[in-house]
């Protein structure tokens, strides 16, 4: 039973990772275009507003709809589906509630929200312009919360690429028009932002779709035929936002971290000694940019936590503490093979990556990339400990670490950025602190709750052992090409994108030879490959 349990999760985990990647390809399509359109300055102004709007965002969906997962999760372990319902209803009335109170704030006060948060008035338009979307998202949140309490990730997952994708065409086909037309920046800004709305409604209307088709008329049956008394209305309501605004309280500790470092970064940047105004605004959308590469391993381990939250709880409803050890310690090992490689790579190669991807972003680009790389893997292992903690019913401890982290970061800035020599590279260097204290912390915190001790030495030294190899051989074989492709003497983009694919391709390669020589793969792990069995067992894999 544990067994198929672990497969489960891990099968759903796949399917949302599949759509992580289709995404980013998508993304990619988007923000690099999207930063290339409109300059460092005016990239600066769209991130600014998708900080506003992702602080808004965290604060009325990052926990409720974990709640709602976990708790049609429990439902449905006990065989409770009358109270599975009465979980959806009250979840999808009090999310309508919250997210039209915080849409109806960003659209009457949009200049106002633009200037307490990020200190920039020219940041509004954007504000308005995205303002519908935290309702949007809060809605079709209920709805995938509930879908993903029932087992089910394969329409989350279609549900997010097709969100991307009417983002990335409304939003370019916007910006570019605006542009052409020759608005400001701040105006082909928002045309840009407007696209998060867009793709927002088509989101909304296909998890509605796949409700209506799937899950309605049988949860009515199943209901009719059952016998369970469900709880009221208000005890329902009441466990509901305990479980998710204690959470939510973690979630938007960094949220409102990552707010606070954008305005100290834009406060104290132009009091640094040789940096003007306007040189500010383009370092700071330099690092917005890099941000964007940042997040992206995060991204690849998001799906894992959506998979660990049902799957935990209801194996801690069943009290397997067996059970959750493994699913704990799974998780774990594969977000570290996923997290390892791809924060190392973006480190050793950001030289690279950032002069192809970005053509006249300000020279500072690849050393906060370098310094940003370190970071994501603490980020991504934070996540899925953060997941591991709330759906074991440990809710509580994440905000106490993320705090931790908060003031950690906090302090950096405050320390590093006004130093002339270190300016911006600072904040990186806070990211890492402050994520890597969220880590440990919350490892701790696990160690100590959990009845089987998950075997963090075993989890964490052979995918780290092996990223590292991989990494080395990444740097020196890049090293090598760009000197027979002349890339020192201002070759061409393409000569420098030949040198990065081989890098890339030696590095993969090095890398799965030493996770198969490291045993950092297990035979579980390769079940997330459809028919693979027969390639582990070729490989000795177990």
């Amino acid at each position: 039973m544990g067994e198929a349990k672990r497969q489960n999760y891990l099968h759903g985990a796949a399917i949302l990772t599949a759509g992580v990647a289709i995404m980013k390809i998508l993304g990619a399509l988007y923000k690099i275009p999207l930063r290339n359109l409109l300059g460092d300055t005016g990239y600066g102004y769209f991130y600014a507003a998708y900080t506003i709007y992702n602080v808004m965002l965290t604060i009325s969906t990052a926990g409720l709809p974990v709640a709602l997962s976990r708790l049609i999760s429990e439902a449905n372990t006990l065989g409770k589906p009358r109270q599975a319902r009465r979980t959806f209803l009250v979840a999808l009335g009090a999310l309508f509630t919250i997210g039209a109170l915080f849409s109806l704030a960003m659209f009457l006060f949009p200049t106002e929200i633009a200037v307490l948060f990020v200190s920039k008035a020219a940041v509004s338009q954007c504000v308005f312009a995205i303002s519908p979307s935290v309702l949007l998202i809060c809605l079709t949140s209920a709805f995938r919360g509930y879908i993903q309490g029932n087992g089910n990730m394969a329409p989350t997952t279609v549900g997010q690429v097709l969100e991307v994708l009417v983002k990335v065409a409304v939003g370019l086909a916007l910006a570019y028009c605006l542009i052409q037309r020759g608005a400001s920046l701040p105006v082909a800004a928002a045309g840009a932002i407007f696209g998060v709305t867009a793709g927002s409604v088509a989101a909304l209307c296909y998890m509605l779709f796949c409700y209506l088709r799937q899950y309605r008329r049988r949860d009515a049956e199943n209901c009719r035929l059952s016998d369970d008394v469900p709880d009221t209305v208000g005890h329902t309501l009441r466990r509901f936002i305990h479980i998710g605004v204690v959470i939510t309280l973690g979630a938007s500790v960094m949220s409102v971290i990552s707010l606070i470092d954008t305005k100290l970064i834009q406060l104290q940047l132009p009091r640094v000694a040789g940096i003007s105004p306007a040189l500010s605004d383009e370092i700071y959308g330099s690092y917005s940019a890099m941000t964007t590469l940042f997040n992206l391993p995060a991204s690849f381990i998001t799906p894992m936590t959506i998979s660990l939250v049902p799957a935990i709880s209801a194996a801690t409803a069943r009290r397997d503490k067996r059970e959750v050890g493994a699913l704990t310690e799974s998780g774990l090992r594969i977000s570290s093979v996923i997290a390892m490689p791809m924060g190392i790579g973006l480190s050793v190669l950001s030289h690279p990556i950032v002069n192809i991807l970005y053509t006249d972003t300000h020279p500072i680009g690849p050393a906060i990339l370098t310094i940003l790389g370190a970071a994501s893997i603490f980020v991504c292992l934070s996540l899925v400990t953060n997941a591991i903690l709330q759906a074991d019913g440990d809710e509580k401890l994440p905000i106490f670490s993320m705090l931790a982290g908060g003031c950690v970061k906090i302090a950096a800035n405050l320390l590093l950025v006004r130093i002339p020599e270190i300016n911006i590279l600072g904040a990186a260097i806070g990211s890492v602190c402050c994520y890597m204290t969220i880590c440990i912390m919350n490892c701790v915190f696990i160690y100590r709750r959990m009845a089987v001790k998950p075997r963090y030495l075993h989890t964490f030294l052979r995918p780290l052992f092996s990223a590292l190899v991989m990494g080395a051989s990444a740097w020196a074989v890049y090293g090598i090409c760009a000197r027979l492709f002349h890339v020192a003497e201002g070759a061409s983009r393409l000569s420098m994108l030949a040198a990065l694919c081989i890098a890339i391709a030696v590095a993969v390669v090095v890398y799965v030879v030493m996770a198969i020589l490291t045993r950092s793969v297990t035979m579980e792990d390769i079940r997330l490959i459809p028919k693979a069995e027969k390639i582990a067992r070729r490989l000795h894999i177990r």
